[in-house]
């Protein structure tokens, strides 16, 4: 029997053996590829532009059914959702033979996004739609960039937040479309930098980074380098992008020609340089996009 300060018997020597390598670690899963088009970094990338979501279809007016069937030609031409940050970083999360559409809303009007009394999401506005779209493709989630008016949030002032909050969920970026939609080009110096910071503060002060506008007009100020930078009551605002009206692709987040002041956007309008004369073109061969290799 061992007591207190007994001596310790000899511990037995045993060959140690080699230390186990870490398991090495599980490669992600293959992404298939969603198109046989060759993978074409080099190509054009659509921002597809939209204003109001309507039962009929008008000059600033995509119709219900005409908006579904652009979710539905897109996801089955190979068009995944991107942001527009993600576009401009050039590290688009795309699965091999993706093509990258920027999906942007212009004016904040009720039609883009409307609870019900319930809470729940209309099924008949533009994010109920895509909602009900990603439900049935995960793979095109709701996910795009709102340029908003802040004096006119989607028509629910009392559910602004709780908007803002489920954007923020989803992924989506919100950008500034000015204070009161104003021609920059008419307004003075000072009243220019009044209407970008006055709606850049309010966008940071619902928690979202204001790194882009959509020109009211696709016009610029009679200053252009205001939109990049300018001071403001002893405080600095700076956009990282632009983006104009229309009326063509964009160029690859790899090209020189890219300027990012000057964004095209293609229109949600049939028509000449509308979004079904642009897919019809890709279509056609006359248009390369962007294809994830």
């Amino acid at each position: 029997m061992l007591g207190c300060g007994s001596p310790q018997p000899a511990a037995t020597t045993t060959s140690q053996s080699p230390s186990t390598p870490p398991p090495a670690e599980t490669p992600p899963p293959k992404r298939e590829r969603v198109t046989d088009r060759p993978g074409n970094p080099d190509g054009v990338v659509f921002i597809v532009e939209y204003h109001r979501i309507e039962k009929k279809e008008a000059r600033w007016d995509r119709s219900v059914d005409r908006f579904k069937a652009d979710l539905e030609r897109l996801y089955r031409m190979g068009f995944r959702p991107v942001t527009l940050s993600q576009y401009l970083d050039d590290a688009m999360d795309l699965p091999p033979g993706a093509s990258p559409v920027v999906f942007t809303w212009d004016d904040s009007d009720p039609t883009q996004f409307r609870l019900l009394d319930d809470g729940s999401i209309d099924p008949e506005c533009g994010v109920g739609i895509w909602k009900a779209f990603a439900e049935r493709h995960p793979d095109f989630p709701v996910r795009g960039n709102f340029y908003i008016l802040p004096q006119a949030l989607w028509g629910q002032p009392g559910l602004i937040d709780k908007k803002l909050a489920m954007m923020k969920d989803w992924g989506c970026e919100i950008g500034s479309h000015s204070w009161t939609h104003a021609n920059l080009k008419k307004i003075p110096a000072e009243k220019v930098k009044e209407e970008l910071a006055r709606a850049q503060d309010f966008i940071q002060g619902k928690g979202f980074d204001c790194t882009s506008i959509a020109l009211p007009y696709g016009i610029s100020p009679q200053d252009p380098s205001l939109i990049k930078s300018f001071t403001y009551n002893g405080k600095t605002y700076t956009h990282r992008a632009a983006l104009l009206v229309g009326a063509n692709p964009a160029p690859s987040p790899k090209s020189p020609k890219l300027d990012p002041y000057r964004l095209p956007r293609i229109q949600s309008i049939e028509g000449d340089f509308g979004i079904t004369y642009w897919l019809d073109k890709v279509e056609k061969g006359e248009v390369k996009p962007y294809v994830e290799p």
